[in-house]
């Protein structure tokens, strides 16, 4: 069985000229925020309503 990678996206919204994801390393279950635009692109940790990372309980399948 091939490694499918670190990441794991779990939620996919986009248009013609943007994608936003939410993204959950497999390892620490942290979830990140991704979205690009154009030719730029972000890249940040995703904060609960008291400014904490979201960590997601994940299980390596």
């Amino acid at each position: 069985m091939a490694d499918k990678g670190r990441f794991e996206v779990v939620h996919k919204e986009s248009t013609l000229m943007s994608v936003t994801q939410i993204l959950v390393d497999k390892v620490t279950g942290v979830n990140y925020l991704w979205h690009a635009e154009g030719t730029a692109a972000g890249l940040t940790v995703l904060l609960d309503k008291d400014g904490k990372p979201v960590v997601t309980p994940y299980q390596i399948k």
